[in-house]
């Protein structure tokens, strides 16, 4: 399910967010399905129950994941449409960046588009992405 890449320079909690969106985006996890707690899930990752739970703390801030008191935590409904404006808004400065240190590394705004499809439709599982 979850694998942690110890040699990554992202922080696991942030490794734990992507995967499971990413697990969410392809439709391996879907709506109303459990998680594993907090304490299984870091046992199996090996990984500190805190940062797990920052992990899913996020998740939770974000709609993609809601834990109900005594019965476990589990994908939301919305979990795949849940982009803030502010998420947006992030991601188009992080797009434009890229932009720019692609046009200094030679690269046109063509071969990015191609690059855009092609990471979406893997992730929609050979689906184009809306």
């Amino acid at each position: 399910m979850i694998q942690i890449d110890p040699r990554s320079a992202a922080p696991i909690y942030e490794q734990i967010i992507e995967q499971l969106k990413i697990l969410c985006l392809k439709g391996v996890m879907k709506p109303g399905d459990k998680l594993p707690s907090v304490r299984e899930l870091a046992t199996i990752i090996i990984a500190n129950p805190n940062t797990v739970s920052k992990a899913y703390k996020e998740l939770e801030r974000e709609g993609i994941i809601e834990t109900l008191r005594g019965r476990g935590t589990y994908v939301t409904e919305g979990a795949q449409l849940k982009l803030n404006e502010g998420k947006v808004l992030e991601m188009k400065e992080q797009l434009r960046q890229l932009i720019i240190e692609a046009h200094y590394a030679g690269i046109d705004i063509h071969q990015l588009k191609e690059w855009l499809e092609e990471i979406g439709s893997s992730l929609k599982g050979g689906k184009q992405v809306d």
